[in-house]
């Protein structure tokens, strides 16, 4: 009896979706980019309506998809979705330091292994990469207030350099989170030049062997990498969650980031939380991949500086990624391998959001390749032209967007700098950029820093 019950109610929410899709779709609005309206022609306008047609379907066919494999599931998995996590309580530290030991990894319990695997493939794996930071507890204690779910995100800590205090700290929180560790604690050969950059290849061994762990053992599909020196927004899940769509249905994306590098108070629209992004540069700090994306990257990942290769074109192949306008994650980090490179004069100035958006229940089909490039092409470039000291000496009369143009390297570089920017590139690509434009807001104004219209792709030599 109760199995017919469960399948009529799955039969009334397949309706409802129906015509909730139905609904959004007949109801959609205009993109979040737009900040000046005009007049399309009939032309333009069909389109548009087309391009939008072609999105939805795709994004509606998998979420049809994903309800299909839904309602084959059995009624006591079903019932699992439905557990909805509290904000946690650190449980007592143990009296005697736990044992840090590579070959006696703290994730030994059978049972608890079994628990992580059962039900990875409707998960998201969120995982955490600690070395020596009793800090790490900041990390953890945002991420348990903020999960909506322990079934749908299952925190795995996955903790290199032996530090027992640290050890400690992470198995104070019991069974809401999973602690393995790194069993390769070997010395690594390092280049003489590049014997004060050693840290930069213990964390690239670091990563290659914790997302193996978290695709290929433990059996994910996605998971959503997080250093231990991060703290998280309040809707850092829910924001998660309403792009992970958009991030499986468009391969132009390669990557979701929850950070914005030039996310300072100042050059953001804090009012405007829910505006998202394209951008041809790989954020990290906070970011979603998927498993066919490892499969890609991880017969080739690095010895050192993971995050500069994945920037490469040989990695990127001219993908993209989704980043906020303001950052869901801030990092308190000042002291790592780095040796706080930037987090006094930068870092630490990059503004968390407070305002919870509701991702999930937006229409977010415009941050599809074949939407996003024409109608943000469209705003940017006619926008009307100005020069850097007449935005600084506030000479401009209209309303509306303004676009600063750049032709060299050194001219992109000087202009960054005058406004607050991040001026530095990597493999060519600035910042936050997207084919070679970069968004922020000067006074509260939306400016963008664009090159020619006629942009041929970035330039290998800029640095």
């Amino acid at each position: 009896m109760r199995r017919n019950h469960f399948f009529i109610l799955v039969a009334f929410l397949l309706a409802l979706w129906i015509f909730i899709t139905h609904y959004i779709f007949m109801n959609q609005p205009r993109s979040l980019f737009t900040y000046t309206s005009g007049s399309n022609s009939m032309k333009d306008q069909l389109q548009a309506f087309e391009t939008k047609l072609r999105s939805e379907e795709v994004v509606n066919n998998f979420l049809l998809e994903k309800f299909r494999k839904a309602i084959t599931m059995r009624y006591s998995e079903a019932n699992l979705q439905a557990n909805v996590t509290s904000v946690p309580k650190p449980v007592s530290a143990p009296s005697q330091s736990p044992s840090v030991d590579g070959n006696n990894n703290s994730l030994h319990n059978d049972k608890r292994l079994q628990e992580l695997t059962a039900h990875s493939e409707n998960a998201i794996a969120v995982v955490v990469f600690s070395c020596n930071r009793v800090s790490v507890a900041k990390c953890l204690n945002a991420l348990l207030k903020y999960r909506p779910s322990k079934e749908k995100f299952p925190i795995i800590v996955s903790q290199d350099c032996n530090h027992a205090r640290t050890a400690e700290v992470i198995q104070s929180y019991g069974d809401q989170i999973y602690h393995i560790l790194q069993p390769d604690q070997s010395d690594i050969p390092v280049p003489p030049k590049e014997k004060k950059f050693k840290g930069y290849f213990k964390i690239a061994r670091h990563y290659g062997w914790a997302l193996n762990e978290t695709f290929y053992k433990f059996k994910f599909q996605t998971a959503i990498i997080v250093e231990d020196d991060l703290e998280v927004a309040p809707d850092f899940f829910e924001y998660f969650l309403g792009t992970y769509p958009i991030l499986l249905a468009d391969p132009t994306l390669w990557c979701i980031s929850a950070w914005n590098d030039n996310g300072k108070k100042n050059l953001i629209a804090v009012e405007n939380p829910e505006l998202l992004y394209r951008t041809d540069f790989f954020p990290g700090l906070g970011w979603m991949l998927t498993k066919s994306l490892w499969d890609e990257l991880s017969p080739k990942w690095p010895h050192s500086y993971w995050d500069d290769w994945i920037r490469q074109p040989e990695q990127r192949k001219d993908r993209a990624c989704i980043r906020p306008e303001v950052s869901r994650t801030k990092t308190f980090g000042m002291v790592g391998v780095s040796n706080g490179l930037f987090y006094e004069k930068h870092l630490k100035y990059i503004y968390l959001n407070n305002i919870y958006v509701p991702f999930t229940k937006k229409n977010l089909t415009y941050l599809i390749k074949d939407n996003y490039d024409v109608e943000y092409s469209k705003l940017v470039y006619s926008s009307t032209v100005v020069t850097y000291p007449e935005l600084r000496a506030r000479q401009i009369v209209h309303e509306g967007t303004v676009r600063i143009p750049y032709y060299t390297k050194d001219m992109f570089k000087h202009t960054a700098r005058m406004l607050g920017l991040m001026d530095d590139f990597k493999s060519g690509v600035p910042r936050t950029s997207y084919r070679g434009i970069v968004s922020f807001v000067f006074e509260n104004r939306r400016v963008f820093l664009a090159p020619q219209p006629n942009w041929k792709g970035y330039d290998l030599s800029w640095r």
